[in-house]
């Protein structure tokens, strides 16, 4: 059965790094997001926000210092879910229904989160 906890770690990894690469690939759009949602530093905080996802998804796939590359999803997802996919006050029916499946599936990603921070990578861990 460790095999099985082994590939949903990295399954569940695959989200960020995807997204981190995909944010670093489009870094201008990604900076003009975190200005239209108040950033502090935009550049610096796109930057940071998106190497945050490839190497705290990185870690976490790999079980290198999984607990810190937790952390690092941590720091990524509390933002981008209560911030970027603020759901409520939204008017437009469709753009609420998207942002609301955004902010739930973020929620599901912040408990696993939650439980990598507390119980470490599990099997078939670099470290």
């Amino acid at each position: 059965m460790d095999i099985v906890f082994f590939i949903g770690r990295i399954l569940f990894s695959l989200i960020f790094i995807l997204a981190g690469i995909s944010h670093l690939k489009d870094f201008n759009h990604t900076v003009e997001m975190t200005k239209k949602f108040r950033a502090p530093f935009p550049r610096l905080s796109a930057a940071a926000m998106s190497v945050f996802a490839v190497i705290g998804g990185i870690s976490v796939a790999f079980g290198i210092y999984a607990q810190i590359g937790a952390l690092l999803l941590l720091v990524f997802l509390i933002p981008t879910t209560f911030i970027v996919h603020r759901f409520w006050g939204l008017s437009d029916k469709q753009q609420k229904a998207m942002q609301l499946v955004h902010f739930n599936k973020n929620l599901s990603l912040l408990g696993v989160t939650l439980m990598i921070l507390y119980s470490g990578s599990g099997p078939f861990s670099l470290l």
